[in-house]
C-alpha cells in the first residue's frame, strides 16, 4: 500500500513539474509551483520524512509562490500605468 502511494505521488510530482515548465503565463506558473510544493510535501510524508514535508509545505506551498505573484502583480500595474 505504501509503495502505491509513493508511486502515485511521484507521478503527480512529475506531472506538476512538467505543467510548470510548459505553462507560459507567470500567474499560472506560480499557482502550479504552489501545487507542486504541496505534492512534494505529500511525497515526503509518504517516504516518512515529516520534518522535510512541513518545511516543503511552508516554503514550496506558500513562501515561494507568494512573492512571485506579488511581483507579477506589481509589473502588471506598472505596465498599465505606463500605457
Amino acid at each position: 500500500m505504501a509503495d502505491a502511494v509513493i508511486v502515485v505521488a511521484l507521478l503527480l510530482v512529475a506531472g506538476c513539474a512538467t505543467v510548470a515548465v510548459l505553462v507560459r503565463d507567470p500567474v499560472r506558473q506560480a499557482l502550479v509551483l504552489a501545487v507542486l510544493g504541496v505534492v512534494l510535501a505529500v511525497l515526503f510524508t509518504a517516504v516518512q520524512a515529516p520534518d522535510v514535508a512541513l518545511s516543503q509545505l511552508a516554503v514550496g506551498g506558500a513562501l515561494t509562490p507568494l512573492p512571485l505573484l506579488l511581483s507579477v502583480r506589481k509589473v502588471k500595474r506598472r505596465k498599465e500605468r505606463d500605457e
